[in-house]
């Protein structure tokens, strides 16, 4: 038998290892962009085209490279910062592998210009599918200029699977995010099809945090340090306030390198237990600087996954300082331990007696005197029915006034006594009712309270639901998840009729955005404003709504978007049929009456009537029930258990 075992072709070798490497465009800039870092550049410009497919180019003033380098530099595993297997342990810069060039010449389109500044001219080189096109000398600035283009030309499987242009340009972002965090000191700029997208000059780490996601974000940052023989932690954690049900404003960051790391996300997570609900994640910009020694950064091609040498004492070290953080800045319940004003209590002590308190009373006093002619507390206490010292006498005369206004009252026991911890219904004609119904409602008001015969019976439990008597028992609709099926349907019934109208607000709102969600607000542009958002361009990652959907309540404008971006983003629009829908649904949710809040009879009919004429009541846009029908034979199964 002839061997079969035979060695790749470099070409497609190559191919395979750019797999690894570079799965998308923002895979190209992250690694372009980390070697301008490394190459100790102060200014840094990324261009690119069609969100990357087309062109990336990547412009630094860092130290250059010669003639020789410059060729080498293309050749896998060519690289100046390994020069034996211990320096694998000592790593302090981005890239190490000499894979990089190598991996974006195997699948794409690379024009080099490069100069050191000592040179008086620089080289150009030009590959294509890591075949060598030319290389001759070239007038250009010192630092560094490659452009990429066409990329996955030679791959057309994995072209294809590239995302939609948006997508793209958002893992753009937020490589570019990763890196500029870690990066304070250097200049970084961004451009799409000639659209300047972020321009970062050099400042502070927290001044770069404002500058990315904006000014708003600088009054909830609170600063962490913590200095320990194992590693040294500093950044920023948001206050829980702060916090999304979206993923995004999460960072690590070890010797400068952005990192994922589960496990430590847990501990911070673990601090602001309680402080958050369930869904909620807190934002945090954390920075280790470690010994590279006692950290591994070889075992993902990426370099983004890390892994530690005391990883459970650095755990509980970010633990440690994280509630530090959230109790010095008062952003945990703590005991108020100051007495200066207070009241002295006195203590016990042994060498004195102790003396109980003494009260006056008026033993002549009774606030139960008769009053207007009414009778006094003691004389109807020993004249009711049933009084241990009284006979039944009289009980024709007290029941009289009793029948002739008969009301029921029903106590909610987890609310306090008041006009919504009990209330009242007044249940006249009793005798002359036709059927077994009982008409209780929740309304405050008396006038409201009123029974009109025939009216169907409705109760509000808890300010969350209504209950019904019905055929089969008793329905209860969850008041909230009605309103949103009610809404979600007639906002796209409004806006396929092209019958939106917006309502101009009086003052217009400034809202400030990060780099994502200004993005994702010019992307979704043209549906909201289909759904009356009157929203224009105001300055880099600012904007303006100067109108609002009629019908969208009277939230605040600025909560209403951001809570429709996080929305959008969490669920994404693969959670809806057309991102029609998804703002549809997230409007709903946005006007929706919210758990808490008391109706009256008048509101809970309403909000039935609208709900029976959904086209689907018995569910809300997201798929979880509305209504819930006990049956009769449940109920009485629970009456004869007891």
């Amino acid at each position: 038998m002839a061997d079969i075992i035979q060695l790749l072709p470099d070409t497609v070798a190559n191919q395979i290892a750019a797999g690894e490497v570079i799965q998308r465009p923002a895979s190209v800039v992250k690694e372009l962009v980390e070697n301008s870092v490394d190459a100790g550049s102060k200014v840094i410009k990324v261009i690119v085209r069609d969100a990357g497919k087309n062109m990336v180019q990547v412009i630094d003033n860092g130290m250059g490279m010669s003639e020789t380098d410059a060729r080498l530099s293309l050749e896998r595993h060519a690289t100046s910062k390994i020069k034996s297997a211990g320096d694998l342990f000592a790593i302090k810069t981005m890239g190490f592998r000499g894979e990089a060039l190598a991996s974006v010449t195997a699948i794409a389109e690379l024009e080099m210009q490069t100069r050191r500044r000592e040179d008086e001219a620089g080289t150009l080189l030009e590959v294509k599918g890591a075949a060598f096109i030319r290389q001759e000398p070239v007038a250009c600035r010192a630092g560094c200029n490659i452009s990429i283009k066409n990329l996955f030309f030679n791959v057309p499987a994995r072209r294809k699977f590239l995302k939609a242009n948006s997508t793209e340009l958002k893992h753009i972002i937020t490589e570019f995010h990763r890196i500029a965090l870690a990066h304070p000191e250097i200049e970084f700029s961004l451009q799409n099809d000639g659209s300047e997208i972020l321009h970062l000059p050099p400042v502070n780490y927290r001044q770069r945090i404002m500058h990315i996601f904006g000014k708003k974000i600088n009054q909830q940052l609170v600063e962490i340090s913590t200095e320990t023989s194992i590693t040294r932690i500093s950044g920023f954690i948001a206050k829980p306030g702060h916090a999304r049900k979206s993923p995004g404003e999460q960072f690590f960051f070890v010797n400068k390198r952005y990192m994922r790391h589960p496990y430590l996300h847990k501990a911070v997570t673990l601090a602001f237990e309680k402080l958050l609900p369930p869904d909620a994640i807190p934002s945090y910009f954390i920075y280790f600087d470690t010994d590279p020694q006692s950290v591994d950064v070889n075992i993902h091609p990426t370099k983004t996954e890390i892994k530690f040498e005391n990883e459970k004492a650095i755990w509980q070290i970010l633990l440690a300082s994280v509630r530090e953080a959230l109790g010095k800045f008062n952003l945990v319940p703590s005991i108020d331990f100051n007495t200066e004003g207070k009241i002295d209590m006195p203590y016990p002590s042994k060498t004195r007696d102790i003396i109980p308190p003494e009260i006056e009373v008026d033993t002549g006093y009774n606030p139960f005197e008769r009053e207007q002619g009414r009778q006094p507390f003691r004389e109807r206490r020993e004249n009711r029915p049933g009084n241990r010292d009284s006979g039944l006498d009289n009980w024709e005369e007290l029941y009289k006034g009793f029948e002739s206004d008969r009301r029921i009252v029903y106590r909610d026991t987890d609310q306090p006594d008041g006009p919504e911890g009990k209330q009242e219904g007044t249940i006249s004609g009793m005798e002359d009712r036709k059927d077994d119904r009982t008409d209780l409602t929740s309304g405050t008001d008396s006038s409201d309270n009123d029974i009109t015969v025939g009216a169907p019976a409705l109760l509000q439990v808890k300010n969350r639901y209504i209950l019904s008597p019905v055929k089969s028992g008793v329905m209860i609709i969850d008041q909230r998840r009605a309103h949103e099926r009610i809404l979600y349907e007639k906002f796209l019934k409004t806006v396929r009729s092209g019958s939106f109208i917006a309502q101009q607000q009086l003052y217009p709102v400034n809202i400030e955005l990060n780099t994502h969600d200004y993005m994702l607000v010019k992307e979704l542009a043209a549906e909201l404003a289909a759904f009356g958002f009157d929203i224009r361009e105001f300055g880099p990652q600012s904007i303006i709504v100067s109108g609002c959907p009629v019908d969208a309540g009277s939230a605040d404008p600025a909560m209403m978007i951001e809570n429709l971006l996080s929305e959008y983003k969490t669920s994404g629009s693969a959670f809806k049929e057309t991102p029609r829908e998804q703002i549809a649904l997230n409007l709903a949710r946005s006007a929706a009456i919210n758990y808490g809040k008391s109706l009256n009879r008048e509101e809970m009919q309403e909000i039935i009537d609208k709900l029976f004429a959904c086209e689907l009541p018995n569910y809300s846009p997201d798929g979880k029930p509305v209504i819930v029908i006990i049956n009769s034979d449940e109920i009485e199964k629970r009456f004869r258990q007891a």
